[in-house]
């Protein structure tokens, strides 16, 4: 059974699923659509074409699915998706695609999304994510699984963030980050590999291969396109390819100190 408040307002259209829990003042637009056993407090707004999969906990005053703060907007139908099992708290704005990017808003499932948390037009977010209080990401960034970005740390347009990166809080990130990488300052730079992530999910044996793979890429003063190709032809290491496959894809560029012979 549902648990709506009296006061909550569901428009015609809107389809709720089962054991879903709904409370005061909170609206629920017409072409929305709600999976199961989900939980959404007070004062929330859900609009638009937006639809949300199971188990998600949605806290007061979340604005999800109003139109993208984008000045080529002009109402066109475009869409939020999330997915199932997250945590959007207090106060937070997501906002569906353009038809420039997609259309889509796309987010995983399990992600952590603080406080004051902005995901604008276009956005792509995997899983297993955690955004602190007042991360705020521009259009059309993408983020890969099991990222972590501290607090106060805007992520500009067009960025991407590989797997498993941590973003020091209080970052203003301008370019891509690789996956396994810590970054940190304004702006941003890459400061080795985000080794405290990586000892919770892999093996001493592919760190390791990371740290080489990171040296190789980062700390020899060799060029960067080069180094990574090579790697890619050369290692057997999963982790390792996919670190050397970002960089080599890169379209925002890698944000860090070269080496050169006087350092």
């Amino acid at each position: 059974m549902n648990n709506i408040h009296k006061t909550a307002i569901i428009e015609d259209g809107a389809i709720i699923g089962d054991d879903v829990t709904i409370g005061a003042y909170t609206i629920i637009g017409k072409d929305v659509k709600i999976g199961n056993n989900n939980t959404i407090a007070s004062h929330t707004l859900i609009t638009g074409y937006t639809s949300i999969g199971d188990n998600n906990k949605i806290y007061s005053h979340a604005a999800l699915g109003s139109e993208p703060q984008d000045l080529k907007y002009a109402g066109e139908k475009v869409e939020l998706i999330i997915g199932n099992d997250n945590k959007i708290r207090e106060f937070t704005l997501f906002n569906p695609g353009t038809s420039g990017g997609g259309s889509v808003t796309r987010i995983g499932n399990n992600n952590l999304f603080m406080g004051y948390v902005h995901v604008a037009h276009d956005v792509i977010i995997k899983n297993n994510c955690v955004f602190a209080n007042v991360a705020t990401l521009a259009g059309h960034v993408e983020i890969e699984n099991n990222v972590v970005v501290g607090g106060l740390t805007p992520i500009h347009q067009f960025c991407k963030l590989g797997s498993h990166v941590m973003i020091g809080g209080g970052s203003v990130v301008t370019q891509d980050i690789p996956s396994f990488c810590l970054a940190q300052g304004n702006h941003a730079n890459v400061r080795g590999i985000n080794l405290n992530g990586l000892r919770r999910k892999f093996s001493r044996e592919d760190i390791n291969a990371i740290k080489l793979a990171y040296k190789d890429l980062f700390e020899s003063g060799l060029p960067l396109s080069e180094t990574a190709k090579d790697l890619i032809k050369n290692s057997n290491n999963s982790y390792v390819i996919e670190l050397a496959t970002f960089v080599s894809n890169t379209k925002r560029g890698i944000p860090f100190t070269r080496k050169t012979k006087e350092n």
